[in-house]
């Protein structure tokens, strides 16, 4: 079992994934405040959960450079580490909320986008494109 976030400074989409079916299915976009993380929510997916790693979607440029989102993303896998003990993982996302919204047929900003990017991340991972943080 894994958990994949789509980060983000108003809301993180979120996905449960199950390795061994290498399936995953979206969850509640959780919000942010002032854009930060609501770490206690976060703590109760975990609980909830249970998950042996976590998955963080990391927004690169389509060159493959760096972002302002992707230091956002870098700083929030590393606090999701450092809090919960959790091995996490990085993933390329570039493209994910633009396939999210044809999956979803959503084209305006929708937490379920959000959710489905996350389902994506997690499918990413269990194809072995992530690198460990």
């Amino acid at each position: 079992m894994i958990l994949a976030f789509d980060y983000g400074t108003q809301k993180i989409g979120v996905a449960s994934g199950n390795e061994l079916l290498g399936t995953a299915t979206p969850l509640k976009a959780l919000p942010c405040k002032n854009t930060q993380p609501n770490w206690d929510d976060i703590a109760a997916l975990l609980k909830e959960w249970e998950p042996e790693a976590l998955v963080v979607g990391l927004p690169l440029n389509m060159d493959g450079s760096d972002s302002e989102s992707t230091v956002r993303a870098r700083k929030f896998a590393n606090r999701l580490h450092g809090r919960f003990g959790k091995k996490v993982w990085l993933i390329d996302e570039r493209l994910s909320t633009r396939e999210a919204r044809e999956r979803t047929g959503i084209k305006k900003a929708d937490s379920r986008v959000d959710s489905m990017a996350a389902v994506i991340i997690a499918e990413g991972f269990f194809a072995g494109d992530a690198k460990v943080f």
